[in-house]
């Protein structure tokens, strides 16, 4: 079944902002088996932009839609994304104490309706595929775990989940060149089955190994550049004043007192653990 996730004329702030935008007017359109990568200058609204999609709390939408095969992404809370198909990877994975990774991927795939039968051996054959010392499969949620490892956990889990859009939030931060290769190199096998990708990044060295179909300049909050995979090519050799302009380039100010980001699993998601 091919999937689409519908952005259009997306606006949102931070929540009591007075109305202050950050995002102001974002329109993409992501389809199985695409890769659009969203590449910007710090401040520009890329996180938020991966938040305000999968619902996290502390943030305001002011206009637009998200529609995930024409559902209404907006009106569902967290979980319910996640259920309809949606994933993110965290750019700071969130360590949870108590709570094992097949524990997480059993709940996750019950109550999306799935059959939890067999995850175990899923969950290593992934890791075996990731390179993740299975001897960390045992551990809570992250726990002692490096930054390269929770990135891989996350890859994991995305492959185990198996849903129809994935939004990447900055994937390559604090990864070595091995691991992303062997982040990247997954997920990119994943879109030979289907999967959509919104790959939020600063650099164009993720896509070295994950081949985007697309990409986007985001600066201002607003998307002023698209084009091809030669457009992060470009970016990589003139910058992003070369290629916008200092005006656009310049870090957004509205952007700083946003949700921080060492909430708990909680926060991040809203409920009770």
């Amino acid at each position: 079944m091919s999937h689409v996730l519908e952005i259009e004329g997306l606006r949102a702030g931070v929540a009591g902002g007075g109305g202050r935008e950050i995002l102001r007017g974002v329109d993409l359109t992501v389809r199985s088996g695409e890769v659009h990568a969203v590449m910007g200058p710090n401040g520009s609204g890329k996180s938020t932009l991966a938040h305000v999609v999968m619902g996290r709390p502390g943030y305001e939408v002011l206009g637009g839609s998200v529609r995930l095969d024409g559902e209404d992404v907006l009106a569902m809370t967290p979980y319910e994304r996640a259920q309809a198909g949606l994933f993110l990877t965290l750019q700071y994975p969130t360590e949870v104490p108590g709570v094992s990774l097949q524990e997480l991927l059993s709940y996750a795939l019950a109550a999306a309706g799935r059959d939890p039968e067999g995850v175990d051996l899923r969950i290593e054959a992934e890791a075996a595929r990731l390179d993740l010392d299975a001897r960390l499969l045992g551990r809570a949620l992250n726990v002692d775990l490096s930054g390269g490892e929770k990135k891989k956990n996350e890859t994991l889990q995305l492959a185990v989940l198996n849903p129809a859009i994935a939004v990447l939030d900055e994937l390559d931060s604090g990864l070595d060149v091995d691991a992303l290769r062997s982040c990247a190199r997954r997920i990119e096998a994943a879109t030979e089955t289907g999967l959509g990708v919104l790959a939020i990044t600063h650099y164009s060295r993720l896509l070295h190994e994950l081949r985007a179909d697309h990409v986007h300049v985001l600066a201002k909050g607003m998307i002023v550049r698209s084009g091809g995979p030669e457009l992060a090519e470009t970016l990589e050799q003139d910058g992003y004043v070369g290629l916008v302009g200092p005006e656009l380039a310049n870090e957004d100010e509205s952007v700083k007192g946003r949700p921080g980001e060492t909430e708990t699993f909680a926060d991040l998601f809203g409920g009770d653990l």
